[in-house]
């Protein structure tokens, strides 16, 4: 006989796979903990199998749960079309995407992109997280977002990507900095300067450094800094140089108040799309996957 699968007890499975506690689970589904943990029981025991770890408080999804996460979220996501084919128009995209982007994307691109498809798609509720390459990783492998956006490439084994689009960062100082007036700076001149850095886990930061490793120099980091806003102003006071995005410094080459900084290294990147493979991939996050692409030149 067909276990009795109830709609509410896929949405506690789904919502618990993607925030890892029964406790953010209530708050997101509007139900007491009681209830959604009862409902997560009563599913297993359906079953007849469990579908999490739970290491400490959190809930990790197990090797069954993996597979079944993709075939639930494509249930709910039909019973969702369902609804939503009596109150839209035919062929409307509806629901929720959860995106995860690092700093520079998240910051410089994505909020016109996602501006623009939301105009197209009013129905559509795009929910945007800002975060370093590394949390981005982090969220798309515990199914926290849908779809990540990073600086570099991806080197997880367990998720896919692609290539999006290419950036460039540039070296900058403040204009009465005494490297200013060089233009041009040598091995030397790099591996002396004082550094005004990214964060560890930053794409940025990492594409910086593995160009000076490239050239056997190691950057001498005077402040660490987690925001580019926060390391613009630090260059800007002549505390050290800076390794930014193009896209991030545009406005203060333009204004005078940064001076850019040409060398050898090698400063090229790609931004990069990364989802997991396991993952439910719907009508809306196929649609705007496309988007990106195509928006891009």
């Amino acid at each position: 006989m067909t276990p009795a699968v109830s709609f509410r007890q896929l949405q506690v499975f789904v919502t618990v796979a993607r925030l890892g506690t029964v406790s953010a689970a209530a708050e997101s589904l509007s139900l007491s903990q009681s209830a959604t943990s009862q409902a997560l029981s009563d599913l297993e025991r359906q079953l007849g199998v469990a579908l999490f770890e739970r290491p400490g408080r959190r809930l990790l999804l197990n090797e069954l749960g993996r597979r079944m996460m993709p075939r639930a979220e494509e249930l709910l996501e039909g019973l969702a079309d369902f609804v939503a084919t009596a109150r839209e128009p035919e062929g409307a995209l509806h629901g929720a995407l959860s995106v995860s982007a690092s700093a520079t994307v998240g910051t410089y691109l994505l909020p016109g992109l996602a501006g623009r498809f939301s105009e197209r798609h009013p129905a559509v509720d795009l929910r945007l997280k800002l975060r370093n390459t590394f949390e981005v990783i982090t969220d798309v492998l515990r199914l926290e977002a849908d779809l990540g956006l990073i600086e570099g490439e991806c080197r997880e084994p367990r998720l896919a990507s692609e290539a999006w689009c290419e950036d460039r960062l540039v070296i900058v100082a403040a204009p009465n900095h005494p490297l200013a007036e060089r233009k041009w700076l040598d091995d030397e001149t790099l591996g002396e300067a004082d550094w005004i850095l990214r964060e560890s886990g930053s794409g940025t930061r990492s594409v910086f450094e593995r160009a000076m490793r490239d050239r056997n120099l190691l950057p001498k980091g005077r402040m660490e800094l987690g925001q580019h806003e926060a390391i613009k102003q630090a260059v800007r006071a002549g505390l050290g140089l800076g390794c930014l995005s193009r896209l991030s410094v545009a406005g203060e080459l333009e204004r005078g108040e940064l001076v850019a900084l040409d060398s050898e290294l090698s400063l090229r990147r790609t931004f990069s799309l990364v989802w997991h493979p396991e993952r439910y991939r719907s009508p809306l996050w196929q649609a705007f996957k496309v988007f990106l692409v195509e928006s891009m030149p």
